[in-house]
């Protein structure tokens, strides 16, 4: 079986679970409220402060299905108690990030500035050299965090762009100059 989607979800104070026909699953917490459909071929049932997943029968299909289903309800349950949260680093001579309303601009040594719209649910803040966002959706704010990361990665001579908080970047050796 399953590791992942043999283990139960615990249900924190606060948030409320329900589930609906073809596996409709709501959560609602003190952050706000998520929906999902899952897939119909999972039981998924709540019992005593706990949402079980089960799977009909060990088809692979079934068995990779199950430990996924088991992660985005207890996503969604982590989402809406206490949130998600991605941090990057933007490094380089004169690359800045500011906030200018619900927009985030980037000066990334383009011509241009470049200006990203916060999307409906997520939250950016800046400070000095990181960018924070923020968000009960943890699929969009890893999609928004790599989109502003896409802007400029980072390069691997001297490092400069921008990069995840925990990202190694394997640095290269420049040229060497004739003797």
């Amino acid at each position: 079986m399953s590791r992942i989607g043999r283990q139960p979800v615990v249900i924190p104070e606060g948030v409320t679970v329900t589930i609906e026909e073809k596996n409709k699953v709501i959560v609602k917490g003190p952050k706000g409220t998520l929906e999902r459909v899952m897939v119909p071929e999972m039981e998924i049932k709540i019992e005593d402060g706990h949402v079980l997943v089960n799977r009909p029968n060990d088809l692979k299909r079934n068995k990779s299905l199950h430990g996924l289903t088991r992660t985005l309800v207890n996503n969604m349950v982590t989402g809406v108690s206490t949130g998600f949260t991605k941090e990057l680093e933007v490094n380089g001579v004169g690359y800045r990030a500011s906030k200018q309303g619900k927009k985030l601009v980037l000066n990334l040594g383009y011509s241009h500035p470049v200006e990203m719209t916060d999307p409906e649910g997520i939250e950016t803040a800046v400070d000095g050299n990181k960018i924070t966002v923020k968000g009960i959706d943890k699929e969009k704010v890893g999609q928004f965090a790599a989109e502003i990361r896409d802007k400029r990665r980072p390069e691997p001579y001297k490092g400069k762009g921008i990069k995840y908080a925990d990202e190694v970047i394997r640095r290269k050796v420049g040229k060497t100059g004739k003797k």
